[in-house]
């Protein structure tokens, strides 16, 4: 089964729909969660999203925090002031489609699914290698994808030698799995890891192979959308700087 693997799509319409080209015919999708905040579109990401057959989706804290789950203050001034425009914006369809979506851990197959980690799967970033170690604990599964981090990455444990690595890979670099790894496909909507292009995974389930991606969008056109929506300036020159 081949899978579109996509995360942190954060309201930006543009990018996602750059994906949904790039990955060509799938199975099933993946998303795992920051399907709002910081771009322009969130109405028209929730529509494409409930528009896909066999989706699996889930809540980032993005999303938790515009239905009001949690509270804004946790969030950077830019990133409220986001929240609170895409909140009023959403269609009460919209946020019955989110409202509808686990904020929990999901296993599909020999994967576990989560936004931030299996531990804490709306808030905590895997960023290094302790805090990886510490995760190994709480999934069972062979493999784990998470977001939030907005980083392609994957964290590979040696049981052997007791050993977690990272690993950043070249694009297009095509990763044949070994038990155990959690593995981050990176943002679609805003990476952050200075290559401005959305970032996404296929992941083939009977080969067990980990492919990352990364595709050009039309970015003036997002930004334009931004500035027009009265939306913090930042959110606009970070997409093209992928910071």
């Amino acid at each position: 089964m081949r899978v579109l693997v996509v995360s942190d799509i954060h309201a930006n319409l543009t990018a996602f729909d750059a994906v949904l080209a790039d990955a060509g015919a799938v199975d099933e999708v993946w998303c795992l969660g920051d399907v709002i905040g910081y771009g322009p579109d969130p109405n028209e990401i929730v529509e494409r999203l409930r528009s896909l057959p066999k989706l699996t989706c889930m809540l980032g804290n993005h999303d938790v925090a515009v239905l009001g789950q949690m509270d804004f203050a946790v969030f950077n001034t830019e990133a409220r002031k986001s929240l609170l425009w895409q909140k009023k914006a959403l269609t009460p369809e919209n946020i019955a489609f989110l409202e509808s979506l686990p904020q929990e851990t999901l296993v599909r197959g020999d994967v576990t699914l989560a936004h931030g980690s299996p531990r804490d799967p709306v808030w905590e970033y895997i960023l290094n290698t302790l805090v990886a170690r510490l995760n190994f604990e709480s999934f069972q599964t062979s493999y784990c994808f998470v977001g939030h981090s907005h980083i392609q990455c994957l964290f590979q444990l040696d049981r052997d030698k007791d050993r977690v690595s990272l690993n950043v890979p070249r694009v297009n670099e095509v990763s044949q799995l070994t038990p155990r790894v959690i593995l981050n496909p990176g943002s679609v909507g805003q990476p952050r890891d200075r290559d401005p292009r959305a970032a996404y995974a296929i992941y083939d389930t009977d080969g067990q192979v980990w492919a990352p991606r990364r595709v050009e969008y039309n970015i003036p056109e997002v930004q334009q959308r931004i500035r027009e929506a009265n939306l913090p300036e930042k959110h606009a020159i970070r997409l093209g700087e992928g910071w």
